[in-house]
């Protein structure tokens, strides 16, 4: 299959249904394959997950946001622990330098606390913060569900990935822990009252109106795949294509949104695209937007070595990188750390400063130290 070059437009389409049906599964390696190496994003439709699930999810996604009390909130902040899972307030994450204008409760995949021996990246290890029972008797049920799906899921859609381009199936299960974590989010973006851009609009005045309305700040996804529902009608996800362009992922009904992520970038040799994408905040009178991504973890102890993928797929991947925008910070540089959770642990501490002043306090020393010398040069 010859290499296509030209920047994206649009995601493609992937019904996962035709990957577990031998007459249809080779199409879907073929376009699995040219959107890992030309897009990075996809949309995964026919996924297996129940209707009603989704349905409870989303509905139990705006419950939390909408029926719980902010005191109630509090007792489940994240900063309460150091383990980074829990409620995030409104505006207290950054993205690229820039407040997230979006208030979230990060959950993870079960873990007990890890012992006083362990390594200080084992934190991110820990037990759940639930909102109480009392409050949303359903919401821990709907959740723990959702993330056992999503769990399967990730683990066949990577096992395709390998297979896509030329190696075993099994040939990212080196890279997981036996009982793996993986790590989910709900998401909240409130209305933002900011005009739309003015035609003809200097770069600074577009990148202040691009501030104004960030829910996420362009950036790229750090493990091997995340998967979004969006939970909501309204748009507001977009990726950026080779010319800087800002494409739309809407939301559409019955699929996920599939980002790659740098962890699979670095592994397979680049042959994988990792993506940089944002989410703009609703307009005044559009509604608050709900979101719900489930990131696929990694084990926090690998070391990130990249594999032998087959010479005729690096030379599709030489291919395809003329027609890449890569301007986001890549977190695993290889030699800059010793464990995948080193990075992860750097990773989260930059985007909640609270729980590293609180927690991590010398590791947001040395980042903050880093940033400053980043902007005096």
């Amino acid at each position: 299959m010859a290499a296509v070059t030209e920047t994206f437009t649009e995601l493609p389409i992937l019904p996962l249904s035709r990957a577990l049906d031998s007459k249809t599964k080779p199409r879907f390696l073929t376009d699995l394959r040219s959107a890992l190496l030309n897009v990075g994003f996809l949309y995964l439709s026919q996924t297996g997950l129940p209707e009603q699930l989704v349905a409870d999810v989303i509905q139990e996604c705006k419950g939390f946001f909408e029926n719980l009390s902010e005191e109630e909130k509090e007792k489940i902040e994240m900063k309460n622990e150091k383990s980074f899972l829990g409620w995030s307030r409104l505006d207290n994450e950054t993205t690229a330098l820039n407040t997230d204008h979006r208030e979230q409760l990060d959950l993870s995949t079960p873990h007990p606390v890890p012992g006083p021996e362990a390594p200080l990246y084992h934190n991110l290890l820990a037990p759940n913060q639930w909102p109480s029972s009392q409050h949303l008797p359903t919401f821990r049920p709907a959740y723990e569900e959702y993330m056992r799906r999503m769990s399967d899921i990730s683990t066949l859609f990577t096992s395709l990935i390998a297979e896509a381009i030329g190696l075993p199936a099994d040939a990212f299960s080196q890279f997981f822990d036996e009982g793996q974590q993986h790590k989910l989010k709900i998401v909240k973006y409130p209305e933002v009252d900011v005009p739309d851009v003015p035609a003809g609009a200097s770069e600074f005045d577009r990148k202040k109106w691009e501030i104004k309305r960030q829910g996420v700040g362009p950036h790229k996804d750090s493990m091997l795949t995340s998967y979004l529902l969006q939970a909501s009608s309204q748009p507001g996800l977009q990726a950026q294509n080779a010319k800087g362009q800002w494409i739309d992922c809407k939301p559409i009904d019955g699929t996920l949104v599939v980002a790659i992520g740098q962890g699979m970038e670095a592994l397979t040799n680049g042959v994988c695209a990792s993506t940089t994408h944002r989410v703009l905040s609703p307009r005044k009178g559009e509604g608050a937007r709900y979101s719900v991504p489930f990131f696929q973890g990694v084990s926090y102890d690998a070391k990130f070595e990249a594999m032998d993928v087959p010479e005729s797929v690096l030379k599709l991947r030489d291919e395809a990188r003329k027609a890449r925008k890569d301007d986001v910070e890549f977190t695993f540089v290889k030699g800059k750390w010793a464990h995948l959770g080193e990075a992860t642990l750097m990773n989260r501490v930059k985007s909640h400063p609270d729980v590293g002043e609180r927690w991590y306090p010398e590791l947001l020393r040395q980042i903050r130290s880093q940033q400053a010398a980043v902007a005096a040069a």
